[in-house]
């Protein structure tokens, strides 16, 4: 591993989420994860991360999976276009929606990992900021 390498995996080291154990409880050892298991977003987080280091040998950059995550979003809303929209599916086209929302879950986790984010505290944090800011907007909205 050259120096720079070395920096950018301290640096993912030191941008860990701090709720964020290297292995999580709910993996076993051959990576399966139980079906019947519910998993909180904390978890999903920890259990990603140990996924990575178990198999994934490192993450990729962040700016990488910032492109994947656009490459998963848009995979996702062709199925949309082709089963909800006025588009038709082409012969063999993949049309698992629920895998696909995994996928873009699976890199958004990714990133608030390497970036030090706990989903579970900023999507309280936001879910607190919408009811204070649209509590009565969408009630008040005569097209809604």
């Amino acid at each position: 591993m050259d120096n720079t390498e070395q920096q950018k995996q301290s640096v993912q080291e030191e941008n860990r989420n701090p709720h964020t154990p290297l292995h999580s409880p709910l993996m076993k050892s051959d990576g399966a994860v139980d079906p019947e298991e519910n998993i909180t977003l904390r978890e999903a987080q920890q259990l990603v991360d140990q996924w990575i280091k178990d198999y994934g040998v490192r993450y990729f950059s962040e700016l990488t999976n910032m492109a994947v995550l656009t490459e998963e979003v848009g995979e996702m809303a062709r199925i949309m276009a082709r089963k909800y929209g006025d588009q038709s599916f082409k012969e063999g086209e993949k049309s698992d929606l629920g895998d696909e929302m995994a996928d873009v879950l699976w890199v958004l986790l990714c990133i608030a990992n390497q970036t030090g984010v706990d989903l579970t505290a900023e999507l309280r944090r936001n879910i607190d900021k919408k009811t204070s800011r649209d509590k009565d907007r969408h009630k008040n909205n005569p097209k809604l």
